[in-house]
């Protein structure tokens, strides 16, 4: 974060403070006095069932030198109305400041954002100071956050932004207008709550229409809800994808015994191969999206394919880890949606091993056509796995889906002593479900 004193916070904010006002911020914002360093801005916020201003001593103690919340603490701190819209006012500000000598870029879609924003980062970070969102950071608070870590010496800030509402993007394109938008795809992530993939287009389309003037948009090839909105952009636009007419074509896909997936990305001029090491055909796609957005924000093919190939995933995105008894875990815990989970199920079937065993949870916000769903994901997981593992009751349609490969189990500890009891050298298991049915628990207990 760029040093800004109390008194200029507040009247970017428009807050009032309590206390030192020449107190100076030299670090970045957090939520999680656990996360402070020394220079930290602590913003509290007082919410139904936490209040964040407790917390200030915490904050103080690893190093924050001031608060910016609702009242006042025993910090030097910015008083407001509204401490979110206070931070996202000062994120604004922030890289209004900074705007001259920064690329920004967006990535949104229904699948693969955090993937992507990692391998992107990777892509950028060999041009240039690099700042990206950590994890999936990626909402009206994450993105300010985010935001906030950029200093003079950023070159590229990279902004993950997800969505719930028709809105929510246009919502943060308003803080920072981004040089480059990337659109990976429409699927059905949330559908419960948009209510139609129809909506979910026309909010990932709110990125396109939130680009800075003259800025580029990335978009998916062979998604047709993607690959149409380039009507919605005024500056030029670049694709990718294996469709044909893709800028960045992704040809010779092949998997390897640990199901990594290497590929050679062509564009009309140049082309290059690329090796990931992660799983799963699907981030080979999500190689080609970050690599176009680095062509864009001016970063050489040759050097995106050897970044590429050595970028790391934020955490519970297809980790591999071969456990003491010589079974291979695939932990994806962090989110699922139909069509992550296929993709995920598809990484399972292409790794070479004995039994593939898929352990499977709810995934949550489908809406009305949720039992449909999860079921079509058990007949799909049933084709690609030998033991299809359903936990907890509102996943009990992936076991009926399943049918005569199906293990119904109640519980993460249920799943734990079942596979304890039968993993053997050899097993692949793949566990996965939205993060709220805590699934990662299992891999844990596995790991």
């Amino acid at each position: 974060m760029i040093p800004l004193s109390l008194g200029e916070i507040a009247e970017v904010v428009g807050g009032t403070v309590e206390g030192d006002s020449s107190a100076t911020v030299t670090a970045p914002a957090v939520l999680d006095g656990r996360q402070a360093e020394p220079g930290s801005l602590f913003v509290a916020f007082a919410g139904e069932r936490v209040d964040g201003h407790v917390y200030v001593g915490q904050a103080g103690r690893a190093g924050a030198v001031a608060v910016l919340g609702s009242r006042p603490t025993p910090l030097p701190t910015v008083v407001v109305q509204d401490a979110q819209a206070a931070l996202q006012l000062l994120a604004a500000h922030v890289a209004a400041r900074l705007r001259d000598g920064l690329t920004v870029v967006g990535v949104t879609g229904s699948q693969g954002k955090t993937g992507t924003k990692d391998l992107l980062a990777a892509v950028l970070s060999s041009a240039g100071p690099t700042i990206a969102t950590i994890g999936s950071l990626n909402n009206e608070l994450g993105v300010p956050l985010t935001m906030l870590r950029a200093d003079a010496a950023t070159r590229f800030l990279v902004l993950e932004m997800g969505a719930r509402h028709v809105g929510d993007i246009a919502e943060l394109t308003s803080l920072v207008a981004p040089d480059i938008g990337v659109v990976l795809n429409v699927g059905q992530a949330h559908l419960g709550e948009f209510g139609s993939r129809a909506a979910i287009a026309e909010t990932k389309g709110e990125l396109v229409r939130g680009l800075a003037p003259g800025g580029t948009a990335v978009l998916n090839a062979d998604d047709s809800l993607v690959d149409t909105m380039r009507a919605l952009a005024d500056g030029s636009v670049l694709t990718f994808g294996r469709a044909e007419h893709a800028d960045v074509r992704v040809l010779g896909l092949d998997l390897d015994r640990l199901g990594r997936p290497s590929c050679t990305l062509r564009t009309t001029n140049a082309c290059a191969p690329v090796a990931l090491p992660h799983v799963g055909a699907h981030q080979a796609l999500n190689a080609s999206a970050a690599a176009a957005a680095g062509l864009a924000a001016g970063v050489p093919l040759d050097l995106a394919a050897a970044a590429l190939a050595t970028a790391s995933l934020s955490q519970w995105r297809m980790e591999r880890r071969v456990l003491a008894g010589g079974a291979t875990l695939l932990n994806d815990t962090y989110n699922a949606n139909p069509d992550s989970t296929r993709a995920a199920l598809d990484a399972l079937a292409a790794i070479e091993g004995g039994r593939r065993i898929a352990v499977l949870g709810e995934m949550l916000e489908l809406g009305d056509d949720s039992a449909a769903e999860h079921r079509a994901v058990g007949a799909y997981a049933a084709a690609r796995a030998d033991v299809v593992v359903a936990v907890g009751e509102a996943a009990r349609a992936i076991a009926d889906g399943a049918g005569e490969r199906a293990v119904m189990l109640a519980d993460n500890d249920a799943a734990v002593d079942w596979l304890r009891g039968r993993l053997v050298a050899g097993d692949v298991v793949l566990v996965k479900a939205s993060r709220g049915a805590f699934l990662d628990e299992v891999a844990a207990a596995l790991a």
